[in-house]
């Protein structure tokens, strides 16, 4: 099965990376079509090019690693071939200019998150306290101009209903892939409450993990931050979800 386009696989690559787009490659490491390589995307190729037998199987087990962000070796018959993902960083999005946010920023940034910080107070949202911080946006959520996508971590460290209630209707409806909110649990219940009155469905209500974080017992900042990331790339392994493959993962 040949590609349509008649770029090389790595400036295909090269090219959803710099427009920050998903994909996938797939390149037969063992068999008789060894070194064949495909780039995939929106479940067609796109250039490259794979044996016609197992492309179908390819590009389906492509898009269903790529949903989970991973990347394997799988067995079609004689051919094995590594199917890599290729996705855009993932974007921490953090209301609330406050400490916790100071200590969140560092570990997201390890994790290879682009950080974004918003709040209306411009005397907290400088580069000054978040030199590591990607974006500053200063101002109410409805006034800012922001995009939550599959890859968006959203992060509401205000305590302030005022800066939370606009914020809820830009991100509920969104496919943000994590929603969490600082406060205590009689905190959380009362925002379930207050939503679910405002028209929201219990299915957009119950995606905001509040109290935010694994309990690991923190106290300090940085330890509520490490049970907030920790939180988030649980989320992001998305466990106890099966990963259906018309492949066979191969054994190394």
């Amino acid at each position: 099965m040949r590609a349509r386009s008649d770029k090389g696989s790595l400036d295909a690559v090269a090219g959803l990376i710099e427009a920050e787009e998903f994909g996938s490659r797939a390149t037969v490491v063992a068999g008789p079509a060894t070194g064949q390589s495909a780039v995939i995307q929106d479940n067609q190729l796109i250039a490259g090019e794979l044996p016609p037998e197992i492309a179908a199987d390819v590009i389906a087990d492509a898009a269903a690693l790529l949903d989970r962000e991973r990347s394997l070796t799988l067995t079609y018959g004689s051919e094995e071939v590594y199917i890599e993902s290729v996705v855009p960083r993932p974007h921490l999005v953090i209301f609330g200019a406050v400490h916790i946010a100071q200590e969140l920023i560092p570990m997201a940034r390890q994790l290879g998150f682009h950080v974004t910080v918003s709040d209306a107070r411009s005397a907290f949202t400088t580069t000054e306290r978040f030199p590591d911080a990607d974006r500053l946006l200063v101002g109410w959520p409805d006034q800012i101009e922001m995009q939550f996508d599959r890859r968006t971590y959203v992060v509401v460290l205000s305590h302030d209903a005022r800066f939370e209630d606009p914020l809820w209707p830009l991100v509920l409806p969104s496919p943000a892939a994590y929603i969490g909110a600082m406060g205590s649990s009689k905190t959380a219940a009362r925002r379930r409450e207050r939503l679910l009155a405002d028209g929201f469905g219990p299915d957009q209500v119950d995606r905001i993990h509040g109290p935010i974080g694994l309990n690991i017992g923190a106290e300090t900042p940085a330890e509520i931050a490490v049970g907030i990331i920790a939180e988030i790339v649980e989320t992001r392994a998305k466990p106890g979800i099966p990963l259906a493959l018309r492949g066979t993962v191969t054994t190394i």
